[in-house]
């Protein structure tokens, strides 16, 4: 038989998924029944799988999001927190990515922001989407330290080609000169051509105060409310339920 020189070769190729889908055929009895094209189909069938699961790993890890297991299947629409369920359900049809819009998420601390977040951030992995999260205060001390040492310019070429990019906890620290620079030029270099999320427990009309330059701040909340969707949600805090492990480590 030519099984194992057949195997052999699947592997050599990188075909694991039609490798693993041959053993599995090779060892139930209704294969015999079966056509070369239905054989055929049925190893095409688990490659074309395999190698989409392999890339949203590849993806998912690449994003380094703060919560990997949040996904929107989990989401608790029960909770008290004025979530907008058909919103929500929009964004995650991804169209606001495709369209290259903003998102902007804000409420008090506890209720979810940063795990709604990640798992609008997981689900854009799903659906080939380049995602990455950062967590702002740690990101300006990021950037701080790429000036010195020579990495800036691959740092922000990293953050402006995500398809979307998550900049969680937003405020309430006032921008310093290079910190608003920095932040202007992220946001003018991804305006129109990628989508970009801030959670922040600030209402977004107190960002322009944050920003604290009147001119850097008309042009970034320019660029970032506009045409934005708005999740504005408001109630107790999520972690005060921890019955409730639908979602966890409420942010």
């Amino acid at each position: 038989m030519l099984n194992n020189p057949t195997l052999d070769q699947l592997k050599e190729l990188k075909l694991d998924g039609m490798a693993d889908a041959f053993v599995e055929l090779q060892a139930q009895d209704r294969a015999a029944d079966l056509s070369h094209p239905e054989w055929l189909g049925l190893l095409l069938d688990r490659e074309t799988a395999n190698r989409r699961t392999k890339r949203f790993n590849t993806r998912l890890r690449a994003a380094r999001l703060r919560h990997v297991g949040a996904s929107i299947e989990d989401v608790d629409y029960r909770a008290s927190r004025k979530l907008d369920k058909a919103l929500f359900q929009q964004l995650a049809t991804c169209n606001w990515i495709r369209h290259h819009r903003c998102l902007l998420i804000t409420g008090p601390c506890g209720v979810g922001k940063t795990w709604l977040g990640c798992a609008l951030g997981q689900n854009a992995c799903r659906h080939g989407y380049t995602v990455l999260y950062k967590r702002v205060p740690r990101l300006f001390a990021e950037l701080e330290l790429a000036h010195g040492d020579g990495r800036f310019p691959r740092l922000f070429r990293t953050l402006v080609k995500a398809d979307l990019l998550i900049l969680d906890d937003w405020g309430p620290d006032r921008l310093n000169a290079s910190q608003r620079r920095d932040l202007l030029e992220i946001i003018e270099d991804r305006h129109g051509a990628g989508s970009t999320m801030i959670t922040s427990q600030l209402p977004v009309n107190t960002w322009h105060d944050v920003i604290d330059e009147p001119t850097f701040g008309d042009a970034i909340m320019d660029r970032i409310s506009h045409n934005a969707y708005r999740l504005e949600l408001d109630g107790p805090s999520m972690r005060k339920s921890q019955g409730n492990q639908t979602e966890q480590e409420m942010a």
